[in-house]
């Protein structure tokens, strides 16, 4: 972010965000291939499993079926401690 969002504050969720969803992103055009096409994009964008990003705490990962587009199936509970976020337990899935 430094180098091309100096003026971003890297603590910002929409920032995070953007970065995991581009992730995401380039690995469904990577899949893609060279076959750019609206039906390829959906068939590979729908066939995404267990899809680990940068950005997304460890065991959060993307699952999006031609069945269910909600890519997340876990979540982390996180308690502010005054300082900082703590995770509290294991992920739990949805």
């Amino acid at each position: 972010m430094k180098a091309y969002y100096p003026d971003g504050n890297p603590y910002e969720q929409l920032n995070a965000a953007g970065y995991w969803n581009a992730a995401a992103m380039a690995e469904i055009l990577r899949r893609c291939g060279d076959d750019l096409t609206r039906a390829n994009l959906l068939k590979q964008m729908t066939d995404i499993r267990e899809l680990a990003v940068p950005m997304l705490l460890p065991g959060i990962t993307l699952t999006i079926t031609p069945e269910d587009y909600t890519p997340f199936k876990r979540v982390q509970l996180m308690r502010f401690d005054g300082t900082r976020w703590v995770p509290m337990g294991a992920t739990i899935v949805n």
